[in-house]
This record gives C-alpha cells, structure tokens and sequence, in this order.
C-alpha cells in the first residue's frame, strides 16, 4: 500500500487527536509513504513507516491574464498603491491573523493594499478585525481570474501555518512575482531564490520583508526574474505520472 500525505496537522482538540491517531496508523500499515515536505518526512519516519519518500506535486500551466494589470488595479481601487496579494482559503491553516498585523503598518506613504483571494469560514471573522482596525485588506472571496490579479500584483504573500506545495505560490511563481512567505513545510523547496522567508506568525519580519520588496526595486527585479526561471523549472503533469509509475513499480517489485 502506497499512501501520500499532502498536509499537516495544524488544529488541536478532538480533531488534532483523531488526526494523530491516523498518522500512526497510516506510518505503521504503508509499505510506502510519500510526502510533499520535509518535515512530514521527518514525522511519519519517527512514528514508524518503513519507506518514505518525495511526492512529486504538479503544477498545472497557468493560463494568460484576460486583462491588463491597469484594469485590475481600477477595480481595486489600487490606484497607485504596491498591490499586495494572498491566494487561499480563510481558514486557520492560512494564518490570516498574522497577514491583518502585517497590514496594520506603519507603512510609509503610499501604504500598500492587500487583497485576499479566497472564501472560508473565517470570513466574518476577519471582516470584522478589518473593519475594527481600518484595515488596508480586501477580501475578494472566490475569484476565477487569478492569473488577472497576479498580473496586476506587486508581490504575493504568504502567511500560513504550514504548506506542503501550494498550487497559489507555484502559479505566483510562474507568472513571475517575487513571494515573502513563511518559512514552513515545503515553501523553502518550492520557492527556492524567488522569495523571501520568515519564520510562521512573525509579522514584523513579514513587514520587513515586505518592506524591501517594494521600497528597492532592485531587490523586486531580482526576484521576480528568479520566480519566472523557478517557474519553468517546476515538474509538470508528465513528471507527476512518471515518478508516480516509478514508485508503485519499486513497491511491487519489494512485495
């Protein structure tokens, strides 16, 4: 039996629990466990399983913007503002808390507008936190024109708990964003030299970050030309298939 783990444990209670326990049992019954990180190598090798392994992730070829990045910033309301993008649900893996402290500031004139693509069920939540602080944050719910906000993006964020290989940060990557994102699961793998890193829940190192990405062009350059080579280096469908093949082949080869 083969079994791949694309995500970690990040909530406690009766849910954390249930969870743990099927960690165990996947780790002791698996002939083989694949995982999208290192850390979630490290675990199930500590809770027993025999074989661990990389899982290949693909990442599907992002589709061309339908608009130019003008259009987007006007229905934003960007106007000349540094555009700050998140992709991700709203819930609590995505460390959303963090992300609204980074945008309290203080920033320098013009303060960046940070948009939030996504829907989940802390939506009221963090709708409330905006407007109690008088938040520079849109929530943009559910969008199908991702590739148009990238475009128009000045830089993309993000904040989560943990994240095995997240699809928004590779399709960041393709369009050529710089990316400062915490430094968890397999974000250090995937972004490579695109981005910036900072440890989970910091969020003056976030601003910081931030910071030098949009205050030194430079810095935002150099980036960006490494997330567009980072993104053409990224394994594709085919990739996905053939290690896939390979390691079920090995498995039944051993059994």
């Amino acid at each position: 039996m083969v079994v791949t783990l694309h995500n970690a444990l990040t909530a406690g209670g009766f849910v954390g629990f249930v969870y743990g326990v099927l960690e165990r049992i996947v780790a002791r019954r698996a002939d083989r466990v694949l995982v999208v990180s290192p850390d979630l190598a490290e675990r199930m090798t500590v809770l027993g399983a025999r074989e661990v392994a990389e899982a290949m992730v693909p990442a599907p070829p992002l589709r061309p913007a339908r608009r130019r990045p003008e259009e987007v910033r006007e229905e934003l309301g960007a106007g000349d503002r540094p555009l700050v993008l998140t992709i991700g649900r709203l819930a609590q893996q995505k460390g959303h808390d963090t992300l609204l402290d980074v945008a309290a500031g203080p920033w320098e004139s013009p303060a960046p507008l940070f948009a939030v693509a996504g829907e989940g069920p802390l939506r009221a939540e963090l709708e409330d936190w905006i407007r109690g602080r008088n938040l520079p944050v849109l929530l943009l719910g559910d969008r199908d024109d991702v590739p148009d906000l990238l475009a128009a993006a000045s830089v993309v964020v993000n904040c989560s708990r943990w994240e095995g290989l997240p699809l928004s940060l590779s399709e960041a990557l393709m369009a050529g964003k710089p990316v400062v994102a915490s430094d968890v699961g397999g974000i250090p793998w995937l972004v490579g030299d695109a981005g910036m890193l900072v440890p989970y829940g910091d969020a003056e190192g976030l601003r910081s970050a931030l910071r030098k990405v949009l205050g030194e062009p430079g810095i935002a350059r150099t980036l960006a030309e490494a997330a567009a080579r980072r993104g053409r280096e990224l394994p594709d469908g085919d990739d996905a298939v053939e290690s896939v093949l390979g390691v079920y082949e090995a498995t039944r080869s051993n059994g």
